[in-house]
């Protein structure tokens, strides 16, 4: 008995040409796409920060409408969440949860009072941490 073998001279497959071929045309469109990639990720941190700050703006009434007044720059943004026990009107806390640090870990800065005359400035000096700067580098602010 004779068997029959149909796939004896039918093996298919993807020659390493070929294979490279689309190895290269992967890493091309991945050269196209992940620089977008990154920028959106940039601007959703800035988002982020702009967003926390305003937070943190309205948590700020929020005290000012028990206390009576905005916390001094000594207390600082840590009022918010924690009850300092020498206030007798302390409502709090203020925020859900702790907010010390912008999207890039650096501390959110309270100073009080704020520059130009403003009652305070809440600062996040963006991704490199210094004052001034671009896009992601680029100081934020409650008054911006």
């Amino acid at each position: 008995m004779r068997i029959r073998n149909d796939f004896k001279n039918d093996q298919r497959g993807f020659t390493l040409l070929e294979m490279l071929v689309v190895i290269i045309m992967i890493g091309l469109l991945a050269s196209l796409v992940a620089p977008k990639l990154f920028n959106k990720l940039g601007s959703a941190k800035v988002k982020t920060a702009q967003a926390q700050i305003n937070m943190i703006d309205t948590a700020l009434d929020a005290f000012r409408l028990d206390a009576g007044r905005y916390p001094s720059q000594q207390e600082g943004l840590k009022i918010l969440w924690s009850d300092p026990g020498n206030l007798k009107i302390w409502d709090g806390p203020y925020l859900p949860k702790p907010v010390k640090a912008d999207s890039w870990g650096n501390p959110y800065l309270y100073k009080r009072p704020g520059k130009g005359g403003k009652l305070y400035d809440i600062i996040s000096y963006g991704a490199d941490g210094r004052p001034g700067g671009n896009d992601e580098e680029a100081d934020l602010s409650v008054w911006d």
